[in-house]
């Protein structure tokens, strides 16, 4: 991955490789003892009726769903994996494994010789002569999709049944559900239950049935979904029709709009909402409270639903979730507080790549995920990933690595710049003596701040080296101007 790293910094796009020049796995030869339920350890139906009997867990596995992809490395599987199609860029590490797809030869996947070949029924109806070749080429074939967010754990069960995970599997599934009541029992107790419209699609501006992933996430987030009547746009799907019409008919009672983006469905963008004629009569646009959430957090199948849930809690109840009580105390602060403190007083969305190129693409700052001292498994990745990647906190290149030292002490200039990246302060023009500006790095960034009564002097002075406490950054934190009041002044 390093080496790879060093790529993408150099600005060199990345090109995933396809089999192609190994020789054709064979199918078992005809005196080998037949393979069924009886005399295997792992035995079930999958989701496209096939009968699955094999005798050990696999170890060689391509999974050419992204859902797949993630929940196997959340299963601790990742090592089992071989390859994964394109889409597949989370966790980090999914990014770089060989890429497969289900839309070219069926012989790159083949000449792999993997031991299991992970599909979902969607991919069987489009391209059934693709997954007739692997099968026919003696290649395991396994569909799988949980239909709705009831099936979640079985299809996690079959997913631990292959890869010999199932005790990760029950622990995960627990916290799992565990994490997501925590969540129901927070907003309970919000004073006002909020509404809110989501926009699966924003042709024909359509919605999401109540049953579907992002429906149950409303609820689950406790709020309250406008759109509790809208009706599917065909049998079975979570997709329904809606409308401008119907939207503005709310616009009085939409306290929160989100927008989905992703690959599958995409909602409109920020901008593209607040130009549409008639939204300026919405509450959520008169308020600011208009969001986006990548698709992959709140209608993929996967363990990250419990972030989705979270992130629609924190745009329905941002006081409630995004608390810093707990940060009130007189600890030396690190730079995993100070991201923490951040992203939860600006109310700043958890950052996610929307693009399956992102890994392919030339950056020339940090790259998601790739922080050799902060694995994506770190109870504060999510918080670490976003502040990095808004610019409010620095990190350091050392060669092919990043790193963020999320254990180093926080200083008061180290504050101040954070802050002067998140807000908009305008430089005054009485300026504030200060005895040792000229000890500061970011002197302009510094005299702004102190100007505007953000930092007080200890003594005339600044002291940008002072290493600061937990309480202290909330103190400064607190007293800062929602984001939306202090650039609009």
């Amino acid at each position: 991955m390093k080496r790879l790293l060093s790529i993408l910094l150099s600005a060199t796009v990345l090109i995933g490789s396809f089999g192609g020049c190994q020789a054709a796995k064979q199918p078992q030869a005809a005196a080998s003892a037949p393979i069924t339920a009886e005399n295997t350890a792992i035995s079930f139906t999958d989701d496209d009726g096939r009968q699955i009997a094999l005798k050990k867990p696999c170890e060689r596995i391509i999974s050419l769903y992204s859902a797949h992809t993630e929940n196997l490395y959340s299963l601790g599987a990742g090592d089992q994996l071989i390859g994964a199609h394109s889409t597949s860029i989370y966790p980090p590490e999914a990014a770089f494994l060989e890429r497969f797809d289900y839309r070219a030869d069926p012989e790159n996947v083949i000449a792999a010789e993997p031991d299991c070949v992970l599909i979902r029924p969607f991919i069987a109806h489009k391209v059934p002569d693709f997954v007739q070749a692997l099968e026919q080429a003696g290649v395991t074939v396994v569909s799988l999709y949980p239909e709705s967010f009831d099936d979640f754990d079985n299809y996690i069960k079959k997913l631990a049944m292959l890869t010999g995970t199932e005790t990760a599997a029950e622990e995960k599934l627990t916290q799992f559900h565990a994490d997501l009541q925590a969540i129901k029992q927070a907003t309970a107790d919000a004073d006002d239950q909020q509404t809110v419209f989501f926009e699966s699609t924003e042709v024909n501006l359509r919605t999401v049935t109540p049953d579907s992933m992002p429906g149950l996430a409303i609820t689950m987030a406790g709020g309250t979904n406008i759109a509790s009547d809208a009706k599917p746009v065909s049998e079975g799907s979570s997709i329904a029709s809606y409308g401008v019409e119907k939207v503005l008919e709310h616009a009085d009672n939409i306290d929160v709009y989100v927008s989905q983006r992703g690959a599958m469905n995409a909602g409109g963008n920020l901008h593209s909402i607040l130009i549409r004629p008639g939204f300026d009569t919405i509450k959520a646009v008169q308020d600011g409270r208009v969001y986006v959430i990548n698709e992959k957090l709140i209608s993929s199948p996967t363990f990250r639903f419990d972030k989705g849930v979270r992130e629609l809690a924190r745009y329905l109840y941002p006081a409630l979730m995004d608390s810093i009580e707990d940060y009130k105390t007189q600890d030396p602060a690190t730079k995993r507080d100070l991201a923490n403190l951040l992203v939860r007083t600006a109310h700043l969305p958890i950052y996610v790549p929307s693009s399956s190129k992102y890994y392919t693409q030339a950056h020339t700052g940090h790259v998601y995920g790739l922080f050799d001292d902060v694995s994506w498994q770190d109870d504060d990745f999510d918080y670490i990933e976003t502040a990095a990647i808004s610019g409010a906190v620095d990190w350091e290149a050392d060669g092919d690595q990043q790193n963020f030292r999320p254990d180093a002490p926080v200083t008061r200039e180290m504050l101040a710049k954070a802050i002067y990246i998140l807000y908009e302060f305008r430089s005054k023009d009485q300026k504030t003596p200060i005895a040792d500006l000229e000890q500061c790095e970011k002197q302009n960034i510094v005299q702004t701040l102190v100007d505007n009564g953000i930092f007080a002097l200890n003594d005339g002075k600044f002291e940008p080296q002072k290493e600061m406490t937990c309480g202290e950054i909330s103190k400064i934190l607190e007293k800062l101007p929602p984001i939306r009041q202090v650039t609009e002044e």
